[in-house]
C-alpha cells in the first residue's frame, strides 16, 4: 500500500532532527522519493510534504490558468513561496528547520500526519485539536 496514512508523534533530537516514522519512509521509498517538496499547508498550521509529484500538480493547476490571473499569482506564493526542498540522513531523519517551527509552532516534539498521497507535520496538540474539530463537525452532519 503506497497510502501515507496513520499518525505518529516523534521526539525531536538535540540537533534538531526528527525521526520519520518507519511506515512512512517505507511509503516514500515505495514511491521512490528522494527529494521532499515542503509547503506550508494552505488551511492549517502545518507543513506538507511529498514528493515533486506533488509540486507539479499544484504547478499544473497555475498552468491551466491566466499566468497574470490573480489566481496563478496567489498559487504561486503559496506553491512557491512558501515551499522548500528537503531530504532525508541516512538514518530516515528530518531536520526541523525554522521554516517548519516559525509556521507550525513545533518545538520538541513532531506528529506525523498521513494524507494518502502526502503526510504533514504538525505540532501535536494543534493536531489533537483539528483532529476533534474535524471529528465534531462530521458528528454534527449525522445528526
Amino acid at each position: 500500500m503506497s497510502r501515507f496514512l496513520s499518525s505518529a508523534t516523534n521526539r525531536i533530537d538535540s540537533k534538531g532532527r526528527v525521526s520519520v516514522p518507519a511506515a512512512f519512509r517505507s511509503v516514500l521509498a515505495q514511491r521512490n522519493i528522494q527529494e521532499l517538496y515542503c509547503f506550508q499547508d494552505f488551511v492549517f498550521p502545518a507543513i506538507s510534504i511529498g514528493g515533486s509529484d506533488l509540486l507539479e500538480r499544484f504547478e499544473r493547476q497555475i498552468a491551466a490558468e491566466d499566468p497574470f490571473s490573480p489566481e496563478a499569482n496567489a498559487m504561486s506564493l503559496l506553491i512557491h513561496g512558501g515551499g522548500v526542498f528537503m531530504k532525508l540522513d541516512a538514518e530516515g531523519r528530518l531536520m526541523v528547520t525554522d521554516f517548519i517551527r516559525d509556521f507550525t509552532g513545533i518545538s520538541d516534539e513532531v506528529t506525523f500526519v498521513g494524507r494518502a498521497d502526502h503526510f504533514q507535520l504538525w505540532q501535536p496538540n494543534a493536531f489533537q485539536a483539528a483532529q476533534m474539530q474535524a471529528r465534531g463537525e462530521r458528528a454534527g452532519k449525522r445528526s
